[in-house]
């Protein structure tokens, strides 16, 4: 694959997919409305690029995670609802107050800290154990309602553990457990879905969509075909082309040993750029459209793969490489590592440069 610049590893974003993604959210949403997941810099991708295309695709409703990520989609998009997870309220009151972004309370310490300062959503847990108001705590709200004097509630949220599995009896159980608790608070529109239960049925959805990873062409599923485009592309240069002639050891460990007659590609990326080490001697990656095998431990700048299979003039110094993309997709790689697709794409590295690609004009 011939890619006339730049000469070092990149990501190509592909806008128009991430646009397909959203709306096939939207319209599986509906009549619920659909946010998007815009933390951990856009899943990796980068906020404003990601976030610019939403905006053009209707999207007017964005979760994030801290107050940074607030004030860089604040910058851009002054008049969207922005709503903070990951309690960041406690330590940025006046902040958030400043920037109109709403917090989700996941605690009664929270809940007495907003007091009086307007928009919040309640987050219930209901089986996650991680943030969120147990039990306990939303029957004291029920019964202490000066605790939310001044907070105008607009959606109680409730995260779900399993939604991924579709059938596990854990969704039904937590679904279960919300409304109870819900019907103590003062009525508010709810926010159930995550990607995943955006598919499942209306209960799982609520009011309120806020789909994530299937935005950025994961997998929402475990063990069933992915609905989503692909919107990354991984891609690095091939340094140099090495013929072998003698059986030689390969990277560091020497855990390969490559046998004549071979040839190797060597590959400008590695772990640095968040290509997992756990992938040396494991993954395929794509030249030309074809899969071959990555060899060796992969090193922090350096990935070595075997083209011996590939035709002699088919593939040069310069080429490029998919290490994620159309041939290798993002949910392999992330099989193959022993991890997920959110932990592959947010730790894409800082280095690579991200090229925005779309054809459509909206």
């Amino acid at each position: 694959m011939q890619i006339e610049a730049p000469t070092a590893a990149f990501l190509r974003i592909d806008l128009d997919a991430l646009a397909q993604n959203y709306r096939l959210l939207r319209e599986q949403a509906a009549p619920a409305e659909c946010a998007a997941v815009v933390k951990a810099d856009g899943y990796g991708l980068g906020t404003v690029g990601i976030a610019r295309r939403l905006l053009r695709e209707g999207c007017r409703k964005f979760f994030v995670a801290t107050l940074a990520e607030v004030a860089e989609l604040r910058a851009l998009a002054p008049d969207v609802s922005i709503y903070v997870l990951e309690g960041a309220v406690l330590a940025a009151v006046d902040e958030l107050v400043a920037l109109r972004a709403t917090p989700v309370l996941s605690s009664l310490e929270q809940i007495e800290r907003w007091r009086g300062r307007g928009r919040a959503l309640l987050h219930i847990d209901t089986g996650m154990t991680r943030l969120g108001l147990s039990a306990a705590d939303v029957r004291v709200l029920a019964s202490r309602r000066e605790l939310l004097e001044g907070i105008e509630l607009e959606y109680v949220i409730t995260h779900l553990a399993c939604a991924d599995e579709t059938d596990h009896p854990q969704n039904r159980a937590q679904l279960k457990l919300f409304n109870e608790l819900r019907r103590l608070l003062p009525p508010a529109k709810t926010c159930i879905g995550n990607s995943a239960a955006t598919f499942i049925d209306a209960a799982h959805r609520g009011d309120l969509v806020r789909p994530g990873v299937a935005l950025y062409g994961g997998n929402p599923f475990v063990g069933r075909p992915n609905p989503m485009a692909a919107v990354v592309t991984f891609l690095a240069p091939i340094l140099q082309i090495r013929e072998i002639d003698d059986a030689v050891p390969v990277g560091y460990g020497a855990t390969y040993v490559a046998k004549p007659p071979a040839r190797l590609a060597i590959v400008g990326a590695g772990y640095a750029d968040g290509y997992p080490r756990s992938l040396g001697n494991r993954a395929a990656a794509a030249v030309n459209g074809q899969r071959v095998p990555v060899v060796g431990r992969v090193s922090m700048d350096l990935i070595c793969v075997d083209i011996s299979a590939l035709p002699r003039d088919s593939v040069r110094a310069g080429d490029f490489v998919e290490l994620i993309g159309p041939t290798v997709g993002l949910d392999e790689i992330a099989e193959t590592a022993g991890t997920i697709s959110y932990e592959i794409l947010t730790g894409l590295g800082r280095r690579l440069v991200r090229r925005y690609v779309e054809r459509e004009k909206t």
